[in-house]
């Protein structure tokens, strides 16, 4: 058995610059495309060790963010509560787009960049790598992700370089059921047990 990431490992999150580009510019892309993974890691970590949580005044919108100190106003302390992958994603992009000074998306442009998720581009290696391994009965390749059920689903199927083949992958295993993100010990458990 062998365990791929999603994002960052079969799928290029720096791809995501060709939709930023539409709505923020060539120019400011590509550095929105890495802050924006950035807090989407960053934001993951403090998850797993702050046990964090939405505050009760937060919704599943953008936010603004306080500029002066770049805080996150929706990550607050709380016990062992879980915020979905897609909704870390969706403040990571609200708290990258602030972070270069840019008006906060509407939710048109939010949802069009979150739709462009499931469409990222793959790395180069991926593809020949992926063709050896459906040559490879003996290996079995699975999906392991911090990000929800259907938004790694919606990826794995709908990514124009992933999609053809998706039937190489015997399962997608989410931290979903853990409610916990890499690297807590607790998501690898899961996929143990899972595989």
């Amino acid at each position: 058995m062998i365990a791929f990431d999603l994002y960052g490992t079969l799928l290029s999150t720096e791809s995501i610059a060709k939709e930023l580009a539409k709505h923020y510019g060539e120019e400011k892309a590509p550095t929105i495309a890495a802050t924006w993974r950035k807090y989407q890691l960053e934001y993951t970590w403090r998850l797993n060790s702050m046990s964090a949580s939405l505050s009760p005044s937060s919704s599943v919108r953008p936010v603004t963010f306080d500029r002066s100190y770049m805080k996150c106003p929706w990550l607050t302390v709380a016990s062992d509560q879980y915020i979905p992958f897609s909704t870390v994603t969706q403040r990571s992009l609200g708290h990258a787009i602030a972070e270069n000074n840019l008006a906060s998306p509407d939710e048109e442009v939010t949802s069009s960049l979150m739709s462009a998720y499931d469409s990222l581009s793959t790395f180069p290696d991926v593809t020949p790598a992926l063709e050896s391994l459906a040559k490879t009965p003996s290996i079995i390749p699975v999906v392991f992700s911090n990000g929800t059920q259907q938004m790694v689903g919606n990826s794995v199927h709908h990514s124009p370089d992933l999609s053809p083949y998706a039937s190489v992958f015997s399962d997608i295993i989410t931290v979903e059921e853990v409610k916990k993100f890499k690297p807590h010990p607790d998501v690898y458990h899961h996929l143990a047990k899972k595989v």
